[in-house]
């Protein structure tokens, strides 16, 4: 059609053969309806309706089309291209819809709609129509060149301006078959051939006669995948001089020989597209019915794809030699506070969560002989007393027991030296009714923590001698169960304080070390330089690291408990809620998986604070559920991490892959340490965001189903639903209840099948986790 936009050629038409000719610019070929066959020097494109097709600068193709077909092409000048992406002439495009990886189509179908806007807009042709379509190509182009762009070749980096040299090609092109030389080429143009041999070297950067083989080999690819003639056959016809000079080429260039590239690769038998006219047969359609056509057919297609600027990685795994491992995931300790919690019906229902969806081993409890754990006993005349102060201890304990759950005491020296003769004659009735109740092989797991903080005003020998009496009473009536010590430990001095070093002269008598590592600890919230959280973010592992150093100089080797922690989470609540954390939660967890026993967590937020004796924002820990019994982010990070399982065939600082009965799974993470407060500012963090192109080989060839979960602040983080839903006038229980069902990880499905090695891409958002589950499949 004639086209006012000068840059950009724009047609709808019915197509029955193009003859060939070398593309100039790049070109878009959407079908409409019907079906297309496309052939380029080296291989055939089949197209039917939806498909799309990108054809390249200097690219060679032909086209020959089903009757009735409905076609679409745009195409974008030299001229323009390299106006506006100055790296144009050493780039081409690998876009064709029915070969796009893995977590590309959503860019396919953002560019099909792209398309059907320039086209109606074209049509409507209102008082801002070129600007409208000039917006809409370069966005084509700008996800063109984000997601579809590769090295280019001699031919695309060819200048094509010069019309001697595009004549000379041309000529090659089409007689690639004949014999041809550098003197022939010269006469034939009225060059002489030391000329002709300059010239052509300074023009493409290559000898003649290498240029001449490449235009061959590329012909010759046809016929390796699309027929059945011998190797012999295949030089002879491509216009080599003998079968050595292809083979050794084509090695050269593919890495493999002729025969090995055409058993791995081999397509199906294909006649090359026939022409039977010098001209094109085509006709351009205007018709208003086709503009409904294309606008209905864009309509089915929902996906839609955001270009924002991103980092981009790639990840080969290799398979075929993995260093097998087994997946290590530490337990984890559930903090309630008083163990009279258990009995709140809502804690009740966290932990049986807990239990199934997590690692969990331990409940975690305080104050353990409170006066509403163990009311003081009331005198009675009963011979027999009707009345036990465990009464109430024992519904909890009860409760544990039927989950298969122990206890992790920690014992305060706060607690113990306010009445310490009554502490310990209440320990030791305690130990005996349990003895008595629930017998000695559930007593035996649980474990005991003798706690005093790092800045503690008591005498190292007063801590030392209560310790020692503590582990004493559990020892003497329980000797399985384990009694620890709470180690405070300098990242910066790495030791111990003053106050607790005693506790390296009893290494006999302590059976494990609880440790905090907090990574808000490291941090000023007042500064907002990014080198400063650079501090944070390898912080837990380094210090569990030191940590296990220190121990092993001084021949305290023990299992480690970490009791406190939290990853980087801003010092306010509502910094706290705005920045997303799964990954860097379950990032920490992986780095010290082989290290430490279990990991601690708190239950939810109110029992967190309470503990705290105040309603201020606590930094302390990591919480499960929300105010409202919503998740939390920590929740479902360490869900993946228990859906993880077999053994560890490849991994990195942001990836785990493993391979189990099923098949594989594979956990990906763009752990992102910044200022929380940034957090807050959208563009800011569209740029943290990240593309990871996977690519891995030596999986089994089969069919496979491929189980993404996405877990990112827009598919499982509360706060963001509860932002868009909040309202002036409150919320009820209706919303509540809303945002707490629909505040999960998403999921989708794939068919996949895997001839050789695959490759797809994801996209990851500041700290998002994908967990892939590629699944084999027996159909």
């Amino acid at each position: 059609m004639d086209n006012p936009l000068s840059d950009f050629q724009l047609s709808f038409q019915q197509i029955d053969v193009l003859v060939p000719r070398v593309n100039n610019g790049i070109q878009f070929i959407l079908v409409i309806s019907g079906e297309l066959k496309i052939e380029t020097a080296s291989r055939f494109y089949h197209l039917e309706e939806k498909d799309l097709l990108v054809i390249n600068r200097n690219q060679l193709y032909q086209v020959q089309g089903s009757e009735n077909n409905r076609v679409m092409m745009v195409t974008i000048s030299d001229a323009f291209m390299d106006h506006h992406y100055a790296d144009y002439r050493n780039r081409r495009f690998e876009c064709y819809s029915r070969e796009i990886d893995l977590g590309r189509e959503e860019m396919i179908s953002s560019i099909r709609k792209l398309l059907a806007n320039v086209m109606i807009s074209y049509y409507r042709q209102d008082e801002s129509y070129r600007i409208e379509v000039k917006s809409y190509i370069c966005q084509m182009l700008l996800i063109l060149i984000r997601g579809f762009k590769e090295e280019g070749s001699v031919t695309e980096k060819m200048d094509t301006g010069d019309l001697r040299l595009s004549q000379i090609i041309d000529y090659m092109e089409k007689n690639y078959d004949q014999m041809i030389t550098l003197e022939g080429i010269a006469k034939e143009f009225y060059l002489s051939t030391g000329y002709l041999s300059r010239y052509f070297k300074n023009k493409t950067g290559m000898g003649f006669s290498r240029f001449l083989m490449n235009i061959r080999l590329k012909h010759s690819m046809k016929d390796l995948l699309y027929t059945t003639d011998s190797i012999s056959q295949i030089a002879m016809n491509n216009g080599f001089p003998n079968t050595k000079s292809f083979s050794t080429l084509f090695k050269e260039v593919y890495g493999m020989t002729p025969h090995v590239y055409r058993d791995n690769h081999y397509v199906q038998k294909e006649d090359s597209v026939k022409s039977y006219s010098n001209e094109d047969v085509s006709n351009f359609i205007h018709s208003p019915e086709m503009v409904a056509k294309l606008s209905s057919l864009m309509l089915d297609d929902q996906k839609t794809y955001s270009h924002t600027e991103t980092r981009y990685e790639k990840l080969p795994l290799d398979l075929s030699k993995p260093a097998t491992m087994k997946v290590n995931a530490p337990s984890h300790i559930l903090e309630i506070g008083e163990i009279i919690n258990l009995l709140n019906e809502d804690i009740r229902s966290q932990v049986l969560d807990v239990n199934r969806d997590l690692h969990l081993r331990f409940i975690g409890v305080r104050n353990l002989f409170s006066n509403t754990a163990i009311p003081q006993e009331v005198e009675t005349d009963e011979e027999i007393p009707t009345t036990s102060p465990y009464f109430t201890i024992d519904r909890a304990l009860e409760f544990l027991k039927q989950q298969n759950l122990s206890l992790f005491i920690r014992s305060d020296y706060m607690n113990i030296s306010r009445n310490e003769e009554f502490y310990f004659t209440k320990l030791t009735q305690f130990i005996k009714h349990c003895l008595q109740v629930y017998g000695e092989l559930f007593v035996q797991q649980w474990h005991v923590m003798f706690y005093e903080p790092y800045y503690t005003g008591v005498e190292p020998k007063e801590l030392q001698r209560v310790y020692l009496k503590l582990h004493n009473v559990w020892k003497t009536m329980v000797p399985q169960v384990q009694v620890g010590v709470y180690m405070p430990f300098s990242f910066g001095k790495e030791k111990t304080s003053d106050h607790h070093a005693w506790q390296l002269e009893h290494g006999a008598s302590i059976d494990f070390i609880g440790y905090n590592a907090n990574q808000n600890e490291v941090i000023d919230f007042k500064e907002t330089a990014d080198t400063k959280f650079d501090l944070a973010r390898e912080y837990i592992k380094d210090k569990t690291d030191k940590l296990k150093r220190y121990l092993k100089r001084n021949q305290l080797d023990k299992p480690l408990h970490l009791v406190s922690w939290n990853t980087l989470s801003g010092n306010t609540r509502y910094t706290n809620g705005t920045f997303f954390r799964g990954a860097l939660v379950l990032k920490n967890v992986l780095d010290i998986s082989n290290d430490v026993e279990t990991v601690a967590l708190w239950v939810n937020t109110i029992v967190h604070e309470e503990v705290g004796k105040d309603k201020r924002y606590r930094m302390d820990g990591v919480e499960l559920f929300h105010y409202l019994h919503g998740k939390r982010p920590a929740y479902f990070a360490l869900m993946f991490l228990k859906r993880l399982h077999g053994e560890i065939v490849a991994h990195g600082k942001d990836y785990v892959m493993t391979q189990n009965e099923r098949g594989y799974q594979l956990i990906l993470m763009n752990s992102t340490i910044i200022n929380p407060y940034f957090s807050l500012e959208e563009t800011f963090l569209q740029k943290l965001n990240k593309e990871i192109h996977v690519m891995i080989s030596g999986m089994p060839k089969g069919e496979y189903q491929i189980r993404k979960h996405v877990f990112d602040k827009n598919h499982g983080a509360l706060y963001t639903k509860w932002w868009s839903l909040n309202s002036k006038h409150g919320m009820d229980a209706e919303i509540i209840d809303y945002i707490i069902h629909s505040s999960r990880p998403s999921l989708e499905i794939f068919d996949e099948s895997i001839e050789e090695d695959w490759s797809f891409y994801t996209y990851l958002s500041s700290n998002a986790i994908h967990f892939f589950d590629i699944r084999k499949t027996y159909s």
